[in-house]
């Protein structure tokens, strides 16, 4: 396998563009969970489901705002890709060390190969 191909300008910036664009497709969804599920259960705190509702729908919009940036070769896309998914590690640590593997492995994935490409998907 060559690695630099692999690591290339322009594929890590199209990597970077479909990457953010599931990871916001996926935060949404699970957004959405959450705005369904109190019709079906009793919620203990309405404020912190309210504010993890606005968190989940800034977040994906933001991941998609940084996708578009990708795409139209700017740099205002780049660091909040790689900051949103140093996030995304962290979380993914805490998953794996609370023995939650099901997720935590394919977040830690997700999220690495995700801040690479957009660590090298633009070039001034």
């Amino acid at each position: 396998m060559n690695w630099r191909s692999v690591l290339a300008l322009e594929k890590s910036r199209v990597r970077a563009i479909y990457l953010l664009k599931f990871e916001a497709i996926i935060i949404l969804l699970a957004t959405s969970y959450l705005i369904i599920a109190p019709l079906f259960s009793t919620v203990s705190l309405p404020n912190a489901l309210g504010a993890e509702i606005v968190f989940g729908l800034l977040g994906s919009a933001g991941l998609w705002v940084s996708a578009i940036g990708f795409k139209q070769r700017r740099s205002y896309g780049r660091a909040p890709a790689v900051l949103a998914n140093l996030i995304a590690l962290g979380v993914a640590y805490y998953m794996i060390t609370g023995n939650f593997l099901l997720v935590g492995i394919p977040l830690a994935i997700l999220a690495l190969v995700t801040m690479i490409s957009a660590a090298l998907g633009y070039k001034e």
